[in-house]
């Protein structure tokens, strides 16, 4: 969450920073959602593997013509993730315009969430905990312990926050990119266990050492993205005075 509000301009920069408390408590309120909602899970991953080939064309990303396409079933069954990015960033604007200030806190904190996750290249594909290429936990592995392991050695350097002219269709780009990741990861995670099904610390270490460059791009990404798409919502709200 630092990251993120490190990439904004001065002008909406001062009202994330003293609410930098409340948007890290409230960031895994998505995920907390899941055990009273299973449906929320759905909000969580796009299984774009389920829609042809890279990239991806023939899923529309206008949300009412991909209904129109698949039907509401089968885009439930593949996940909303981008969708539910664009949502969440008109409701962020929407509060923003209104003045509803701590409707707006925990929009800002719930976006955060859901466009990290589209950062995750295993929210993408059907493939997410490695059963289909015989790699169960690689997902883990990489997205949460190798973060434990080393993220003090990560050089994260996010770029400023910019303006996002369509939040969907960069909520969709995100995970495009996201996707592009996968075999390079997968290959990382093979080379680094030498044909065995121990993970010691050398594993971590091969692993580290192939795959940390695509880590840390992801989570600076996400970083920069999350900046951009607060600052896509504060300017399309017209720029309203935030409280302090």
């Amino acid at each position: 969450m630092n990251k993120a509000i490190d990439t904004l301009p001065q002008d909406i920069r001062p009202f994330f920073e003293s609410n930098l408390a409340l948007l890290s408590q409230h960031v895994t309120d998505p995920l907390d959602a899941i055990a009273k909602s299973p449906a929320e899970r759905h909000n969580h991953f796009i299984l774009l593997d389920k829609y042809g080939r890279f990239p991806f064309e023939a899923l529309p990303r206008n949300y009412k013509a991909a209904v129109t396409k698949f039907g509401k079933a089968k885009l439930d069954a593949n996940g909303l993730l981008p969708w539910q990015i664009g949502v969440y960033s008109e409701k962020l604007t929407e509060a923003m315009k209104a003045g509803k200030w701590d409707e707006a806190r925990l929009d800002a904190a719930i976006l955060a969430n859901y466009v990290a996750e589209a950062h995750d290249p295993f929210n993408t594909t059907d493939n997410f905990d490695g059963h289909l290429s015989a790699q169960p936990g690689v997902n883990e592995r990489f997205a949460t312990t190798l973060i434990d392991r080393y993220s003090s050695f990560f050089p994260m350097r996010p770029n400023d926050a910019i303006f996002i002219n369509d939040p969907t269709d960069r909520a969709f780009e995100a995970c495009l990119s996201s996707h592009s990741w996968l075999e390079t990861i997968l290959l990382a995670d093979r080379n680094a266990r030498h044909g065995e099904n121990s993970f010691t610390d050398e594993y971590y270490d091969r692993f580290y050492n192939q795959a940390a460059a695509i880590l840390i791009r992801q989570l600076s990404d996400a970083a920069t993205d999350v900046g951009s798409f607060w600052l896509t919502a504060w300017v399309n709200a017209g720029r309203p005075q935030l409280p302090r």
